[in-house]
C-alpha cells in the first residue's frame, strides 16, 4: 500500500514537473501570467461596487487554472476593443474576458471554447414587446465591438424583412453598461447581450428587465491564444479538462448561476461559422 502510494506521488510530481517544463520560458521564469480583461461584463468580469475588487466567473476560472499551473496572475484592464491587440502585442499571455469564438478572430488566434453563449434580446419590464417579432422596426442597442451587431442584422433580414416588416435599427453602445443605460433612458427600445449576463443583470435590478424570445444565435465563449503559443494553449486546455473531470469547473459556473452554460469538454475553435 505504501509502495503504491509512493509511486502515485512520484507520478504526480513527475507530471507536475513536466507541465512546468512546458511553460513558455518567459512565463516560467517570471512565475506569473499576464492577463487583461474588460471589466464591464458582469458576471464574467466586473468590479464589486462595495469593494472595487475585480470579480467574476472568468476571474475565478483563471485563478483556478493559474493555481494548477503553479502561477500567479497579474491583472490589467482595457476596453473590449483592445483585448485582441493586447494579446497580439504580448501585453497578455492569453485572453479570458467574455470574448466569443468567431471565425474572423481565428485568423490571428485560437480559441479554447469553455462556455455556451448566445445573443439575447431584452427590454424594460414595462415594454409592450411580447415576442421578438415585436422588435422589428425598433431601435436595438448592443456593444459595437462584439459580434452582436452582425447577429442583429442577420436576424432582422431573416425574420423582419422576410415577413415584409421594417428592419430593426441597430444602435451602437460602448459596453454592456452603456447599452443598459441607453435602454433605461429610453434612447433604445430593446437591447442585446450574451445570454450569460442577463440573469445577473436581473438579479441586480429586480423587475427592471424582461427577456424576449430565445437567443438569436448560438456560440461559445473561448480562451484566446496566439497561434504561436500552442504549448501554452495545450497546457491550459489540459488543466481545464482536469477541472471538468473533478467538478471544480462546474462549481465555478454554479457559483455564478451559469451551470447550464457548461461545456462537456474544452473545444478548439468549435463555434459555428
Amino acid at each position: 500500500m505504501r509502495r503504491s502510494l509512493f509511486a502515485g506521488l512520484v507520478t504526480l510530481a513527475s507530471l507536475a514537473a513536466a507541465g512546468a517544463a512546458e511553460l513558455p520560458a518567459e512565463i516560467k521564469q517570471a512565475g506569473v501570467l499576464k492577463l487583461t480583461v474588460n471589466s464591464t461584463y458582469a458576471p464574467m468580469e466586473y468590479h464589486d461596487p462595495a469593494t472595487n475588487e475585480l470579480k467574476g466567473l472568468d476571474i475565478d476560472l483563471a485563478n483556478a487554472l493559474a493555481k494548477r499551473l503553479g502561477l500567479k496572475i497579474v491583472w490589467s484592464e482595457t476596453p473590449f476593443a483592445e483585448l485582441i491587440p493586447s494579446l497580439q502585442t504580448r501585453r497578455a499571455d492569453f485572453i479570458i474576458s467574455g470574448i466569443s469564438d468567431r471565425a474572423s478572430r481565428r485568423e490571428a488566434a485560437d480559441f479554447v471554447d469553455y462556455l455556451v453563449t448566445g445573443p439575447q434580446f431584452f427590454v424594460l419590464a414595462e415594454s409592450d414587446a411580447k415576442a421578438a417579432t415585436d422588435l422589428c422596426g425598433r431601435k436595438i442597442g448592443t456593444t459595437r465591438s462584439t459580434s452582436f451587431p452582425q447577429e442583429i442584422e442577420k436576424w432582422s433580414r431573416a425574420v423582419c424583412e422576410a415577413a415584409g416588416k421594417p428592419a430593426a435599427q441597430y444602435v451602437p453602445g460602448e459596453n454592456s453598461i452603456d447599452v443598459r443605460n441607453q435602454l433605461k433612458q429610453g434612447r433604445i427600445d430593446a437591447a442585446v447581450q450574451g445570454s450569460e449576463t442577463l440573469p445577473y443583470a436581473q438579479s441586480q435590478e429586480a423587475d427592471k428587465y424582461r427577456i424576449v424570445g430565445e437567443p438569436i444565435a448560438f456560440g461559445y465563449q473561448g480562451i484566446m491564444f496566439r497561434k504561436d503559443d500552442a504549448g501554452l494553449r495545450e497546457l491550459v486546455t489540459d488543466q481545464l479538462k482536469a477541472m471538468i473531470a473533478d467538478g471544480s469547473y462546474k462549481a465555478v459556473l454554479d457559483t455564478w448561476g451559469l451551470g447550464a452554460n457548461a461545456v462537456r469538454e474544452p473545444m478548439l475553435n468549435a463555434a459555428p461559422q
